[in-house]
């Protein structure tokens, strides 16, 4: 039996995925019907708010809670490509509810950290995989975003998930636990420093020879492959939930 047989998992595509990275959302859902899991897309669903928490909008963040709640308070598995929103999801969501002084919104938003898991946390945690099926013949190099590794804490997932993908290289990064220098609005607020620590990053993946840079967020992906197209460094992008949804029949 298939180890997702029987589980029912609201997608948390999140809104830079849904607008700007599609196949990642797609890729997600892929991989989880392919282990058994029935997943279902809440059309409700919204920004996670970690953008305007993040820059003191308290009022509006708090509308996102609410629409996060509306949206997938019936579920008991939310699956997101994206430790940086799920890690808004757990953290900043009870906050911003008693801050509000929702005491019944709180409640909710405590219960559905329990609820919210990254991509790779719950194929590992919840499925106990690593070995998906997947078939990727290519050299890459993986980023551990700062999010998904000090909020989200993924920990060692996603290397347990590369490790076990069919004829992949998985080439070690230098400086790995080094931010990327995205950080969401710091980017804005900050673009020179952003420049040069996502500089810095690009420099060390393109020293790898890797063919694709592999993240669990797009939005640092994002950042580091602007770097590196304007390096002609010739690396491409891919989230991880990408190459794991990749098969053999796909490559042939």
């Amino acid at each position: 039996m298939a180890p997702g047989t029987g589980k029912t998992v609201a997608l948390f595509a999140t809104c830079i995925n849904d607008t700007m990275f599609p196949g990642t959302p797609i890729a997600v859902v892929k991989v989880l019907e392919r282990l058994g899991c029935k997943v279902v897309f809440p059309k409700e669903q919204t920004c996670c708010g970690q953008m305007h928490a993040n820059t003191g909008y308290f009022k509006e963040a708090l509308a996102s809670v609410k629409s996060y709640a509306r949206a997938f308070e019936p579920y008991d598995y939310i699956v997101g490509p994206s430790g940086s929103c799920i890690g808004a999801v757990r953290h900043q969501h009870p906050m911003l509810a008693e801050r509000a002084g929702d005491e019944g919104l709180k409640a909710t938003a405590e219960s559905l950290v329990r609820r919210s898991y990254d991509f790779t946390e719950f194929l590992v945690d919840v499925l106990g995989v690593t070995d998906v099926g997947a078939y990727f013949p290519h050299r890459v190099t993986y980023h551990p975003t700062c999010h998904s590794v000090r909020v989200a804490k993924v920990g060692d997932r996603p290397y347990q998930l590369l490790q076990a993908v069919r004829g992949i290289d998985l080439a070690p990064l230098p400086d790995a636990d080094q931010c990327c220098g995205f950080g969401g609005t710091f980017s804005v607020k900050n673009p020179d420093v952003s420049v040069a620590m996502g500089s810095d990053k690009a420099r060390n993946v393109k020293s790898t020879g890797a063919e694709f840079v592999v993240t669990g967020d797009n939005a640092c992906l994002m950042h580091i492959t602007g770097i590196l197209h304007r390096m002609k460094a010739g690396v491409k992008p891919i989230h991880l939930a990408e190459i794991l949804a990749h098969t053999e029949g796909d490559a042939a």
